[in-house]
Order: C-alpha cells, then sequence, then structure tokens
C-alpha cells in the first residue's frame, strides 16, 4: 500500500452522498442529505454571477472532453435578443466500454441531476430541458422518470418554482444503445428523431443546436455538481486538485482489480493510489500489473512505469499522451493478454461507427482486420508499419471525434506493447 497523499473524502465532502446505494434514493432520501436546500435562493440569484462562479470553481466536463463548463455556458446567447427559446439537453449516452459512472447516478443518486438541471436551466435562460439516456439504461431512466415526477410533485419542477417566477419543464428521452449518439450532435439529431449522426460545426449548439435554437449539452456528472458548487464556497470545490483540475470525480475502476467501484475522489490523486486505496489494488500486487487504460476505452494506455507516477487529472495525463476521459480505470495484470483486449476493443468501434465519413466507415474496420491479424501472430513486419501510419491518416480527419478515440487506443498499444506483436509475428515464421 503507497503513503496516502490525498485524503479520502467525508461524506459532507461528496457531491455523490448515495453512489453506492447505501441510502433512499427517492426525495425523501435526497432532501436528508441537503438536497434541494438553498434552492430558491440560486433561482432568484443573477443569472451571470452563476456563470462567473462556474468559471472561477474551473470545473470542466466530465464527459470526456473536459472543456471548462463556465466558459460553454457563457456563449449561450440572451433569448430576449434571438428571440428563440434556448434548451439544457443532458448527456446520458454511456457508453464508453469501462465506464459506468452516470449509471449508478441515475440509479442512486437520480436527484443530483434533477436539481442540476433545474439550475442549469435557470442560469442559461432555457424553460425545457433534455435527458438523452442510453437505450439499455431502461431500469435507471424509470428512476430517473420517477425522480422527476417526484420533483413535479414537490413544486421543484413545472410552472412558477417556489414562487420564483421561474418555469422548467424535464423530458426524458431514451436512445437505441448507438454508441456515436454520445457525440453531442449526434445526439441532438437523434433527439429530434433523425439518424444519430455528427453534424458539421460551425455553427456550434449554443447557436444553432436542439432544434435550431440556443442549446448546451453537458454530461450527467458535470450537471449533477453544479448545485453543490454554487450553493457552497468556491473553497469548498477548488480545496481539492491542482489548479485547472478543481473539484472531485467518478472514478469507474474495473478489471484485474480485487474490488471493481465506482468511487468519487478528489481530482489529480496518482493512479496508483486510487487504485490501491479504492480498489484494493491489482490482483497479484502491483508488480503483476500489465498496463492501465487510464479514462475508458479510447484512451491510450499507461505502461506499469508511467501508470507509477501518473496524476489523475487532465493535464496530468496529458502529458503522457493519454486523456482523463470518462475517468474509466481499466487495469491489466500480467494475466491478461493485451493484445486481444485492444482487437476486441477495435472491434467495438468498427461496430459502432455511424459511416457518416468515409476516414472512418472505411479505415476503422481495416484497423481492426489488421489487429485481429497482427494479435493471432498473422500478419507481417510491414503490416505493423502499416497499422500506425494508417491510424495517423484516419486520426482528425473526420467530422467528429469518433475516429481519434478508435485510433488512440491503437496507437497507445503500439507504443506500449509493438514488441509484442513482433514477438507473435516472429513465433508465427518459425512455425512456418
Amino acid at each position: 500500500m503507497p503513503k496516502q497523499t490525498v485524503p479520502i473524502l467525508k461524506q459532507e465532502e461528496k457531491v455523490f452522498q448515495n453512489l453506492e446505494g447505501q441510502d433512499d434514493w427517492s426525495l425523501a432520501g435526497y432532501k436528508k442529505r441537503g438536497g434541494y436546500k438553498g434552492l430558491k435562493k440560486l433561482l432568484t440569484t443573477d443569472r451571470i454571477k452563476h456563470i462567473e462562479k462556474m468559471k472561477e470553481s474551473a470545473l470542466r466536463g466530465r464527459g470526456g472532453a473536459g472543456f471548462p463548463t463556465g466558459m460553454k455556458w457563457s456563449f449561450m446567447p440572451d433569448p430576449a435578443k434571438t428571440g428563440k427559446p434556448s434548451y439544457l439537453v443532458c448527456n446520458a449516452d454511456e457508453g464508453e466500454p469501462g465506464t459506468c459512472k452516470d449509471r449508478d447516478i441515475l440509479r442512486y443518486d437520480p436527484h443530483t441531476l434533477v436539481e442540476g438541471m433545474i439550475i442549469g436551466c435557470y442560469t442559461l435562460a432555457a424553460k425545457t430541458g433534455y435527458i438523452y439516456v442510453r437505450g439499455e439504461y431502461y431500469d435507471e431512466s424509470s428512476r430517473l422518470q420517477q425522480a422527476i415526477n417526484e420533483a413535479y410533485e414537490a413544486g421543484f419542477l413545472g410552472k412558477n418554482i417556489q414562487g420564483t417566477g421561474v418555469d422548467v419543464d424535464i423530458h426524458v428521452h431514451l436512445g437505441a444503445g448507438a454508441y456515436i449518439c454520445g457525440e453531442e450532435t449526434a445526439l441532438l439529431e437523434s433527439l429530434e428523431g433523425k439518424k444519430g449522426q455528427p453534424r458539421l460545426k460551425p455553427p456550434f449548439p449554443a447557436g444553432y443546436g436542439l432544434y435550431g435554437c440556443p442549446t448546451t449539452i453537458n454530461n450527467v456528472e458535470t450537471i449533477a455538481q453544479v448545485p453543490p458548487i454554487l450553493k457552497n464556497k468556491l473553497e469548498w470545490w477548488t480545496q481539492h486538485g491542482r489548479p485547472n483540475n478543481h473539484g472531485t470525480k467518478i472514478f469507474s475502476i474495473s478489471g484485474s482489480v480485487n474490488r471493481p467501484i465506482n468511487v468519487e475522489a478528489p481530482m489529480s490523486i496518482p493512479l496508483k493510489e486510487l487504485i490501491e486505496t479504492y480498489a484494493e489494488g491489482v490482483i497479484g500486487g502491483w508488480k503483476n500489473l500489465q498496463a492501465v487504460i487510464p479514462g475508458g476505452s479510447s484512451t491510450p494506455m499507461l505502461n506499469k512505469g508511467e501508470a507509477g507516477k501518473v496524476l489523475m487529472d487532465f493535464d496530468g495525463l496529458r502529458e503522457y499522451g493519454t486523456g482523463l476521459g470518462t475517468a474509466a480505470v481499466i487495469v491489466m495484470n500480467q494475466d491478461v493478454d493485451v493484445l486481444r483486449v485492444m482487437t476486441r476493443i477495435s472491434a467495438f468501434y468498427k461496430h459502432e461507427s455511424c459511416g457518416q465519413c468515409t476516414p472512418c466507415r472505411e479505415g476503422v474496420g481495416w484497423v481492426y482486420t489488421l489487429m485481429k491479424r497482427l494479435s493471432n501472430g498473422e500478419g507481417t513486419v510491414e503490416e505493423l508499419e502499416q497499422l500506425q501510419k494508417l491510424t495517423k491518416k484516419i486520426e482528425g480527419h473526420t467530422i467528429c471525434a469518433f475516429a481519434d478515440g478508435a485510433m488512440w487506443p491503437v496507437q497507445g498499444t503500439l507504443r506500449c506493447f509493438k514488441d509484442e506483436f513482433e514477438r507473435r509475428i516472429e513465433a508465427k515464421e518459425e512455425v512456418a
């Protein structure tokens, strides 16, 4: 067990105080944990003050991109000037392999999201919010709908909330299980009843979003973190994490660990400490570690040496050529066939491409074919070099970042385990 450098959060310091489902998830339980307390005050405070505090908090999007939330919210125009309604859309289309944080929020603490949507709609001058939920999350969406119904009955949603003159309605929309609809403009297309394919940008959603109106799209975790940030002193949030990486984060730890878990922990925690403290360590001990995917399947992996040094925040992981993503930590020990795992991930991206862009439609399938051959030792050294070049030709050449996310894990595998590809090629040649 490494020396603990980041303190374990106290219950009152957590945003998601029922993440493990140990208490009542309903309105009564949420109110006992302080939920909706101070809502009326927030709905009567100048919206601009909310946005400025969000900027000062340095909250960055928890859905993967890590864009500053306060800045994103400031892009929304005044409805009085546009003559159009504004919308807040919550992206709950959680489809990244290894990621299951939003699922537990919807299942065990849904009112955190509902309250976040209420305050977010008010701050963005939106009277309507939509929550787009992954189609497979039927039970979770049902519980979310129950929480919304409770909020309406208690007067926290609907017309003239708590006598403030603020009107907010929230609707739940179930997708059909398409991973690409996690991309914000594909989500909007799907929400409008069209095929879920990304839009060309510009125009950006803040100017032309849902139904052609100003729209902001944020992740479940991001929106749910807004109320406590606005209710507490700024230091309550900024005490955690390094500058530009403040606050707490839900980490989904899975794979070769003794205790797979969703846990809320401070940002900037060392990866090794996160695994040892909360997931009870690698199966077989740290010496048995082979590699770690730090932020969901689309982020390049880290080797054992890097995993022992990196800090879990946006900037720390960028220094090692990877990213925080959704903070889904997938641990692989020496018993795991890493090349087989990464080939399976390549198959996932091949299946989930929407097919709109030629480099993605054709290239991701080509990459999978090469990965399958090379991981089985059936490829050649020339194909290994071809694979590296191919990922670079696909990355950055499509409408959305899907193709990038499909190429980064392959690039990470080549960086960390190119010698294993070569060993399998040589072994096959010797047999032949």
